[in-house]
């Protein structure tokens, strides 16, 4: 077989990284999130793979209610890319089955090459000549992945235990180990057993024959998924019924575990899985005194912390490792080696129905966003940033009457059969149940301030009557 010219990103761009809250939500997951300097974890790994001498047009999987998100942040650093929606999150397994699927018909000839969204590479040279190196055995019918050199005796992450070589730099995968211990963990480094990074490259029919071999339901429903899926505003949406039947599990118990074409290579770069704050802190570069923050932080006598601050002044006097996370509405204070257990913390709180759990002040919509300034008895105040051409839907509400000031920009104001356009410092009033419209003809960002008044102001008191994005 000839070794193809090109390699296709597909990367995963779920989950929620309720270890990061309250920075990252469900409603705004941490991969979306500039963590680390001025883009998220996605757009720097769609950097990583622009070279297009090696990499073809990215395929991005994700979730259904994350896609106008996703386009955006890839727009934003002009890299254009594919979709892929999952009606329902199933885990690695599945969604690499689906893309596995799809590059079969759409990139015939090109390896996969499966990237998480949130890990963290600052070496692109070495990135991709880790991925040349893994190229031919891939090519060849391994399943390869990266392995990762240990700095320390970690027990967060899986591990390789490596055979013979295979192929060039490649080298047979002899034991994947799950998270150790610490004693297993400085035994497997001793023994010169590698980071599990969850990075693959493989050919897809390859992928998909271990697949129907190993777990045949999950296959048969990926399949019958990617058949029967819909178009969405240009990105493919997978089947609801038949992709939420597939098994959910991860493709190191459902595929690598269990093949015996399991290939690894020694990564050639850095790299983070940046789960926690602690490993945030263990990625992130560091002052005189072992601190790492962002945003408006002070510190005193503070020494190997981080601190995390998006809009209130947060100051520390006299502490030692620990993390503080400060956002408008919640803030986290915890040991750095305790961290871990912030999941836990989250669960309780969603379990007692804490919006602060999933939500952010700020929620994205295809359109722009919104972000609630104040609520109280009887009203509600929010910030609405409408990107150029956005349109709001064509809706009216049962409960609450709005009015709204323009900040900037031109806003083009459907009231009933009106067609207002106001600027700025200029107002309307919608009257409670009256149909509405809020666009942006302009060629800069809308911002108004809404005021909303009644006996409820739930986002649930939207009828949409016709919506640009499907959503009625």
């Amino acid at each position: 077989m000839v070794t193809p010219s090109k390699v296709t990103p597909v990367i995963l761009c779920g989950g929620s990284g309720t270890r990061l809250w309250p920075a990252s939500r469900d409603s705004l997951p941490k991969q979306f999130i500039p963590l680390l300097g001025t883009l998220s974890t996605f757009q720097a790994t769609l950097r990583r793979v622009a070279d297009q001498t090696l990499f073809s047009r990215p395929l991005v999987v994700t979730n259904q209610k994350f896609r106008f998100l996703v386009e955006d942040q890839a727009k934003a650093i002009d890299i254009p890319i594919d979709i892929l929606l999952e009606p329902v999150g199933r885990d690695s397994a599945p969604a690499i089955a689906a893309a596995s699927v799809v590059l079969q018909e759409s990139a015939p000839g090109d390896l996969a090459l499966i990237l998480a969204a949130d890990h963290v590479i600052n070496d692109t040279a070495g990135f991709i000549a880790s991925v040349r190196d893994a190229v031919p055995a891939a090519d060849n019918g391994a399943i390869m992945t990266f392995g990762i050199v240990p700095g320390f005796a970690s027990t967060a992450y899986g591990y390789v235990a490596t055979g013979k070589a295979i192929n060039g730099a490649a080298l047979s995968v002899s034991k994947f180990l799950e998270k150790p211990d610490s004693a297993k963990a400085e035994e497997l480094v001793s023994a010169g057993c590698l980071w599990n990074s969850g990075n693959f490259l493989f050919r897809p029919d390859v992928m998909l024959k271990e697949l129907a071999t190993f777990e045949p339901e999950l296959f048969t429903e990926v399949t019958a998924a990617v058949a029967k899926h819909e178009l969405d505003l240009g990105a493919r949406l997978l089947n609801a019924v038949a992709f939420g039947r597939a098994t959910k599990i991860s493709i190191d118990y459902a595929v690598m575990q269990r093949t015996a074409l399991a290939g690894v290579v020694k990564a050639r770069f850095d790299w983070s899985d940046i789960g926690t704050w602690g490993s945030l802190w263990d990625a992130s570069p560091h002052d005189e005194n072992g601190n790492t923050t962002s945003g408006p932080v002070e510190l005193l006598n503070t020494r190997n912390s981080i601190v995390h601050a998006e809009n209130v002044l947060t100051t520390l006097v006299g502490l030692e490792d620990v993390v503080v996370v400060s956002t408008r509405d919640a803030v986290l204070v915890t040991k750095r080696d305790e961290s871990g257990q912030i999941k836990t913390l989250v669960d309780a709180l969603k379990a007692k129905g804490r919006s602060e759990a999933t939500e952010h002040l700020k929620m994205y919509r295809p359109w722009g966003a919104y972000e609630r300034i104040d609520i109280g008895r009887r009203f509600q105040v929010k910030r609405i940033t409408v990107n150029p051409g956005g349109r709001l839907s064509l809706q009216k509400h049962f409960h609450r009457s709005e009015h709204w000031v323009v900040v900037t920009g031109t806003a083009e104001v459907t009231v009933g059969d009106k067609v207002l356009i106001l600027h700025e410092n200029e107002s309307t009033y919608i009257p409670l149940g009256e149909v509405h419209r809020l666009a942006n003809p302009g060629k800069i960002p809308l911002e108004i301030i809404e005021i909303q008044v009644g006996a409820y102001t739930g986002e649930d008191d939207i009828v949409r009557i016709e919506d640009t994005y499907g959503r009625t």
